[in-house]
């Protein structure tokens, strides 16, 4: 592996940064943009028990906030309960867009790496052929020279699109993932304000 960054020459020192930042933005993703961690499954029908049973109390709306993106949204409702449908709709609005925004953190970072990345692979094939040029003189080419100026050149661009293509997956991936999301947890909220506003049963 050294050899081949040896090989590659510095340019590639921006591309190793790169696909390190990468690789750290893809999993903290996975692992922040699960379902079951955003949006609980059961967690409108646990509301819904407690709101039958205990009413809105500030032990629950605590507990809400801290659960879930989803249960911040519910909390946000649920503090305008007694408010008109429009003002509990707008309080949950609001709270889901700010929902949505910290779900897409990182997310520009990851697409930017995406898109650069081969620009970064481009660069490196330039200095690469640079030297090649550089190398030329009234006596000939020195092929060691030479030969490093196309190393340099083909490392680059090829570890260029290495870090590139994962990245664009990823990164249409997860922004896939938080419009799901964003729309799930935006059904869950309306159920909510409509069942109690009285009009959809639990």
């Amino acid at each position: 592996m050294f050899a081949i960054v040896e090989a590659a020459g510095w340019p590639i020192w921006f591309l190793i940064f790169a696909s390190v930042v990468a690789v750290g933005l893809i999993i903290n993703r996975l692992l922040e943009l699960r379902s079951n961690k955003i949006a609980p499954p059961n967690l409108l029908n646990e509301v819904y028990k407690e709101l039958k049973q205990r009413g809105v109390s500030e032990g629950m709306l605590t507990k809400l906030q801290d659960s879930s993106p989803l249960g911040r949204i519910f909390a946000a409702g649920l503090k305008n309960i007694k408010s008109s449908q429009e003002v509990m709709k707008e309080s949950i609005e609001e709270a889901g867009r700010a929902a949505e925004h910290e779900l897409s953190r990182f997310l520009t970072t990851l697409g930017t790496i995406a898109s650069i990345s081969p620009l970064l692979g481009l660069f490196g094939t330039v200095v690469g052929m640079i030297e090649i040029f550089g190398s030329q003189n009234a006596a000939g080419n020195s092929p060691a020279i030479l030969a490093h100026g196309i190393s340099i050149a083909l490392y680059n661009t090829a570890f260029g699109l290495i870090v590139a293509i994962p990245s664009m997956i990823f990164y249409r991936h997860f922004r896939a993932k938080v419009d799901s999301l964003s729309v799930e947890m935006e059904q869950q909220a309306i159920k909510l304000v409509e069942i109690v506003h009285g009009q959809r049963k639990g």
